[in-house]
């Protein structure tokens, strides 16, 4: 009983960490007016710096969190967290809210590299792939959860977002079992060497590599492809993606991963997401064949997003390992999400549909093709 709360705490957990991306992106509006001497590119760094500690230190968070111990990081982190969106709901000029949002993303960081470790630990052999489905859904599920139910204004969902942080941290304080002895300096040289370290090994960058396809690809379509629905339907694609993919990562997903191996349901996902982007191209301008494809594409990516996590385990037994492992999602995951969807938007106004189409297969295919190199990397290794 107590594993199964800690594993329904940490998720809670990682809500509030995506919500650390939501609350303000929801309310990007009202930002907009607050910060209105300021232009829309500043104001949305304060959306994006909490991604960009991720993306510089992401690997680096992997490396602290082994070291110190799980449970000092998370309660840590969750305190750090709480009492900067308390602080934030005090309206702060500009530096001063940059800057409380840059403590954020060390507080993100730390929450969403502990969190998987935490979980796959928590989990049997039999119960891990729908742990770390659960776990992969946490960024999708909070933003659906802020949409229905977030209070409309700043100072309301930062407080309740501060007591949600509060709440959590405490609980872990109590549930998480201590931290092990500090393993004191790792053997592996200096900093750089230890990150070297993480990507040159098959285990522990594997799901990182296929991950990033996956948030390179995500977020922009997203972003991108409701809109250009016509009509009706463009509000319904809009909401329908994220739950398409939250839904099938906990049903289909799970199922297939008690047959299927992490990495062969990975590669399984972008396969089914190849011929969903030809539909689109082929049908784009057109309602109904445009939120096919969209909800296609969610669904056979939904595939993608739960095992990814689900691989960071199989791959590496040990809690250090896992550590390290789940700083590198964090760190190539913020590069995807960071790059897809200007690089897409890009492609879509000078290179159309066809252009889409033809970039996210490529991503496809890599996503593919890196998987296929680290399993070819560790069979030869392993003999």
């Amino acid at each position: 009983m107590r594993s199964v709360l800690t594993v329904i705490a940490v998720w809670c957990a990682g809500l509030g960490a995506a919500a650390q991306f939501g609350k303000v992106s929801i309310l990007f509006e009202a930002f907009s007016r607050q910060y209105s001497d300021h232009s829309l590119v500043a104001v949305g760094l304060v959306v994006s710096i909490v991604g960009i500690v991720g993306l510089i230190f992401g690997t680096t968070a992997g490396l602290v969190v082994a070291r110190i111990g799980p449970r000092r990081a998370m309660v840590a982190a969750l305190g750090a967290g709480a009492a900067m969106s308390a602080v934030q709901a005090l309206g702060l000029g500009y530096p001063l809210m940059i800057a409380s949002r840059i403590v954020e993303g060390f507080s993100h960081l730390t929450i969403v590299v502990v969190g998987p470790t935490v979980m796959a630990a928590m989990a049997t052999d039999r119960t891990r792939g729908l742990v770390m489905t659960l776990w992969s859904s946490f960024f999708g599920m909070a933003y659906t959860l802020l949409a229905l139910f977030a209070p409309w204004q700043v100072e309301g969902l930062f407080l309740g977002h501060a007591v949600w942080l509060l709440i959590c941290g405490m609980a872990l304080a109590v549930l998480l079992p201590a931290d092990p002895p500090s393993p004191g300096r790792p053997k592996g040289g200096g900093l750089w060497a230890q990150h070297l370290a993480i990507y040159r090994s098959p285990q522990m960058a594997a799901p990182a590599m296929g991950f990033f396809c996956y948030t390179f690809l995500y977020v922009a379509l997203l972003t991108l492809v409701p809109p250009q629905v016509p009509g009706a339907l463009r509000g319904f694609v809009a909401g329908a993606m994220p739950f398409v993919s939250i839904a099938v990562s906990l049903t289909l997903g799970v199922w297939l991963l008690s047959r299927l191996s992490p990495v062969r349901l990975v590669q399984m996902g972008y396969w089914a997401a190849i011929p969903a982007f030809g539909v689109l191209a082929l049908g784009w301008g057109h309602g109904p064949t445009m939120a096919v494809a969209a909800l296609w594409l969610s669904a056979a990516l939904g595939l993608v997003q739960g095992a990814s996590f689900a691989a960071i385990p199989v791959l590496n037994p040990t809690a250090e390992g896992r550590a390290r492992a789940a700083g590198a999602v964090a760190q190539l995951g913020n590069l995807g999400t960071t790059t897809g969807t200007p690089v897409i938007a890009a492609i879509l106004a000078t290179g159309g549909a066809k252009g889409l189409a033809l970039v996210a297969i490529a991503a496809c295919l890599l996503g593919i093709g890196l998987h296929a190199l680290q399993a070819r990397r560790r069979q030869i290794f392993s003999t």
